[in-house]
């Protein structure tokens, strides 16, 4: 991917002792939200505090083959900036040159801090007020320094990037080849006429195999069991013929529309009618690989559609690299690592020069930010998140949590613009703090109700969702659009007057 070193350049490294709003997280949400932060709150200060040297976030990070979005570029895009390139399903390099075209134009670059790491985030009561313990990188070392802000804003995601999921494989200290993580991946990497073996069937899996099958001798999927996968076109046709009738802004807004009705629909068929999905599935897997046998053993997962996120390959280039030779799939478990490569409890044997172990991520909830409130940390596990962005137990602060069903930029617009809303709010009323408080008794519910292994590992560390109303974490984004920012904050968010905090900060002053 090109480098994006030269945004130090132009960006100032200053850190002031205070801002309105800190931003975490300088990748899509993050840029984002810098956007609808200036926008609809030209008065407040923000700055976007980046731990790594460049933006991007994920796309910046994963460098492996083929890496791209599995969620169309007109709703995984920015509403606000026109997607123009040729792909709708786009690769890596792609989408992180659209993050850095977006933060230059609209000057969001000035914000962004680099280098600079939250270690702990303390809010005050009494001062209304988070002091952020920072770590910065500097020409000679790293030093820590401190700084406050009114609201803190989560936008790094819900992924550890130091940190995967990595299973215990026996005998792998006696293999042979070479094993990467897809998520590390070594830029000297030489797979070049080598056999590959590539462990995992989720998007990442499924991304690899095609991109490495051109360039390798042979590349095989080794899965545990299959995993929904669906062919879909690389480009929008009727996208394109819109591109050229109508001028950009227009074009983009009715490509979105028509891509989330579709999406949408698509979605709730699946979950309301999961035998007629998986026909229609099968038949189109079918249709495309010719081998009805293999779709059986290899393409039938066990579950329904969208119990699991739906994984979809452009262009059906995993298909096609099976039905070229260059590619296979393999359903079995792993008994052991062997010098020449994997022995499968069916005891055969794998040869590999190269293994990618594709096992998925690690969660980590706001980039692991652990919340304290006047010094005492606030256990996650017990809160209850409000309209999918703020939550209990914690003033001022929001966090951006994407869809799992749907492009993740299209609720984490929706949470920017809200935490827009709940801070223009506090303006008004001359408020210090706002926190989310139940108006009822919930009843509790995971955060991300998905049956994926990388979800169950961790989600128990999470806060909870409740049962409706603004409490449920709802997978739809038509439903949210018409509703998130309607919301009657003064229902379910607590405020506290600013004079109350000056009265506060006057008795302590006292008594000091």
């Amino acid at each position: 991917m090109p480098s994006t070193a030269t945004s130090r350049d132009h960006t100032s490294t200053h850190l002031p002792d205070h801002v309105d709003v800190v931003v975490v997280g300088a990748g899509l949400s993050g840029v984002g939200a810098g956007y609808r932060l200036q926008t609809e709150l030209p008065g407040r200060s923000y700055l976007i505090l980046e731990s790594r040297d460049t933006m991007g976030g994920t796309w910046d990070l994963f460098r492996y083959p083929g890496v791209r979005s599995d969620s169309d570029m007109f709703t995984l895009g920015y509403p606000f900036k026109p997607w123009r390139e040729a792909k709708s399903i786009a690769d890596g390099d792609s989408i992180l040159r659209y993050i850095q075209e977006t933060a230059s134009e609209f000057g969001i670059d000035e914000h962004i801090r680099y280098g600079t790491k939250v270690l702990a985030a303390d809010f005050s009561t009494a001062d209304a007020l988070w002091t952020l313990t920072l770590e910065r990188r500097t020409p000679d070392g790293t030093e820590q320094v401190t700084m406050t802000t009114g609201f803190l804003y989560s936008c790094a995601g819900y992924y550890d990037y130091d940190q995967t999921y990595a299973p215990t494989f026996a005998g792998i200290d006696d293999f042979a080849g070479e094993v990467v993580h897809p998520q590390f991946w070594p830029e000297d990497l030489d797979y070049a006429g080598k056999k590959v073996v590539v462990i995992g069937s989720g998007a990442t899996a499924v991304t690899l195999v095609p991109s490495m099958a051109s360039v390798a001798s042979h590349v095989t999927m080794l899965q545990r069991s299959p995993t929904w996968i669906s062919a879909v076109p690389g480009r929008d046709k009727k996208a394109d013929a819109l591109r050229e009738l109508l001028p950009a802004d227009l074009a983009h807004r009715i490509i979105r529309a028509k891509n989330i009705v579709f999406g949408t629909a698509f979605y709730e068929f699946c979950r309301r009618r999961p035998q007629q999905a998986r026909t229609l599935l099968l038949g189109l897997t079918t249709k495309i690989l010719k081998d009805p046998d293999a779709v059986a053993e290899h393409f039938t997962p066990s579950y329904d559609p969208w119990d699991q996120r739906l994984c979809a390959v452009p262009n059906a280039d995993l298909f096609k690299a099976m039905k070229a030779g260059d590619a296979s799939v393999v359903t079995d478990t792993i008994d052991t690592f062997v010098p020449e490569g994997i022995r499968l409890s069916s005891g055969e044997v794998l040869e590999a020069d190269v293994v990618v172990t594709a096992t998925g991520l690690q969660l980590l909830a706001f980039g692991g930010i652990e919340p304290h409130v006047d010094g005492a940390p606030v256990p996650l596990d017990e809160q209850f998140v409000w309209q999918g962005a703020m939550m209990t137990g914690v003033p001022n602060f929001a966090v951006c949590i994407g869809y799992t069903n749907a492009s993740w930029t299209l609720r984490a617009d929706l949470s920017s613009r809200l935490v827009c809303k709940v801070l223009a709010w506090m303006d008004r009323h001359d408020y210090a703090a706002v926190e989310p408080v139940p108006d009822r008794e919930l009843q509790e519910r995971p955060l991300l109700d998905l049956a994926a292994g990388y979800v169950q590992r961790s989600i128990a560390a999470f806060p909870r969702q409740g049962d409706s109303g603004p409490w449920r974490v709802r997978q739809s984004y038509l439903v949210d659009a018409a509703t998130t920012m309607r919301t009657n904050l003064a229902k379910t968010l607590r405020a506290t007057p600013r004079s109350a905090t000056r009265q506060a900060a006057d008795r302590d002053l006292l008594a000091g």
